[in-house]
């Protein structure tokens, strides 16, 4: 096996294990992935220790933005009982801090290494995309990530990511570009703002940034905003006001999707004298809570569905994007060869024709020079179309670079506005070898094999589905399931089968 391959076979090895203990269900879709892979593989999709399986977080993803002291690190504390996060009303952390349940009694804070070298972690190869945007930045991945472990039982089977106080005009890019990196990944993003400012107007570039990276997204659902310490507006008695300046302030930037809500913490609450007042702050706070309490433990169950969804958008994206954008690019690659190579030889074989006319090698229409008097048995004669072959051979691989280099930067910007998974741009240049026929229509690596491989995977993912359906739900009430979890991808057409 490739070196590349064996660390690939590691990660996954590794990732099977911690599924077999924390999230069976999912299990058999590590085997889907890597027949995905192979198929990636031979097409040249993917390249080196690239798995598609180490391109989602595999366990479920909250994300938790705001404003400074919006009191983010005390709702996390409040949620999972225990003083973890340092709290106050200035910045006190400027690191985004990825929070998961352990085994043991005393917590632990990790480097950031330890996030960026874990294909099961959001921040999997980090420094990388730092490195893109901020040079050298990428080497002090603990500056921007760090790993905190926690006994707590509400963390079971879930990730927190706490993130700095956000200040877009501090911000530098590259903790920009980790925001938007972990909006992309989450299974719920909650967006903190703090109630002790009434006026949102002030914080502009703030709830510009935020709301820009939510309203022209199709995962908004996903997306809820709190107003927290509101309980700071009980002296005005007028919380209603303070939410309405909010909502208008986040619906002037355009945002008409996701949920609004209003709490505080109970254990740090402003302390509220008239008790009629009191009990309508707690009602509302006590309604709240419990609604985003409830959304957080949800994620394990979406997260579950979206691996599974992942996995099937993926080998999708491979047959009805990849493939007829590689074809497409071949089909202009063969036009531009075929163009150039009749450009060029024809060229060429005019300019000889040319030539030999004004030498006089032609009497009539024979071509007759005089170093052919002697002979075919001469190898000159042998030896200058020998040279002509290896000229007009060379002239058409030159072409066939050029056209190939011709065509990637258009080809790489159809892939980024396309937003598709794996190296399409490789596709094509493995398609474009030396050895491959322009004649030839598929890409290289994409036939039979190829293509029933990408059914059976995409027969895998509705029974994924299925089994998925009947561990989160019932409607017929029966006690029995109606499906069994495959023992691997390849019965999964057969049990679907047999289900039905």
């Amino acid at each position: 096996m490739h070196p590349a391959g064996k660390v690939i076979e590691a990660r996954l090895q590794h990732l099977e294990t911690h599924l077999e203990q924390e999230n069976p269900i999912l299990l058999s879709t590590v085997q889907s992935f890597r027949q995905l892979d192979a198929v990636a593989f031979r097409l040249g999709l993917l390249e080196g220790d690239n798995s598609f399986a180490t391109q989602i977080p595999w366990w479920p993803l909250i994300s938790i933005l705001g404003t400074f002291s919006a009191g983010k690190s005390t709702f996390i504390n409040h949620y999972i009982g225990t003083s973890l996060q340092r709290s106050g009303n200035q910045a006190v952390d400027d690191k985004f801090t990825v929070i998961c349940y352990s085994k043991e009694a005393t917590a632990h804070a990790l480097p950031g290494v330890a996030l960026d070298s874990d294909p099961r972690f959001p921040f999997y190869q980090m420094s990388d995309e730092i490195e893109k945007v901020a040079k050298g930045e990428g080497e002090r991945i603990d500056a921007y990530l760090q790993l905190k472990t926690c006994p707590s039982e509400k963390l079971r089977g879930k990730i927190i990511i706490d993130s700095p106080g956000f200040d877009a005009d501090a911000q530098r890019t590259s903790t920009l570009r980790i925001t938007d990196h972990i909006i992309d990944l989450s299974d719920l993003v909650l967006v903190f703002f703090d109630a002790r400012h009434p006026e949102p107007g002030a914080m502009q570039d703030t709830l510009s940034h935020l709301i820009e990276r939510t309203i022209h997204r199709n995962d908004t659902g996903k997306f809820l905003y709190i107003l927290n310490q509101i309980d700071t507006t009980a002296r005005e008695n007028n919380p209603e006001d303070v939410i309405a300046a909010w909502q208008r302030a986040l619906g002037e930037r355009g945002l008409t999707a996701g949920r609004f809500y209003a709490i505080y913490n109970p254990d740090a609450a402003v302390p509220i004298e008239d008790e009629a007042l009191r009990q309508r702050y707690e009602t509302k706070r006590d309604i709240d809570l419990k609604e985003i309490h409830s959304r957080m433990e949800e994620v394990e169950i979406e997260r579950a569905y979206r691996i599974v969804g992942a996995l099937e958008k993926t080998a999708r994206d491979i047959e009805e994007r990849s493939i007829p954008l590689i074809s497409s690019a071949l089909g202009r690659w063969k036009k531009r060869v075929l163009l150039g190579d009749a450009l060029l030889m024809g060229g060429l074989l005019l300019a000889l024709l040319i030539f030999s006319v004004n030498a006089g090698y032609w009497q009539g229409f024979k071509f007759a020079p005089p170093w052919l008097e002697s002979g075919v048995n001469t190898p000159l004669p042998w030896v200058l179309a020998a040279l002509l072959v290896i000229v007009l051979i060379v002239i058409h691989f030159a072409v066939r670079l050029a056209a190939a280099r011709s065509l990637l930067k258009g080809l790489r910007k159809q892939v980024s506005s396309a937003g598709i998974k794996g190296n399409p741009v490789g596709a094509f240049l493995r398609s474009t070898k030396p050895w491959r026929s322009i004649f030839r229509k598929n890409p290289a690596g994409w036939g039979r094999k190829s293509k029933r491989e990408l059914r059976e995977v995409l027969q895998a993912t509705d029974t994924y589905i299925q089994t998925l359906n009947d561990r989160f739900t019932n409607p017929s009430g029966s006690e029995t399931l109606l499906a069994a979890e495959p023992a691997s991808p390849a019965e999964a057409p057969q049990v679907a089968e047999e289900n039905v």
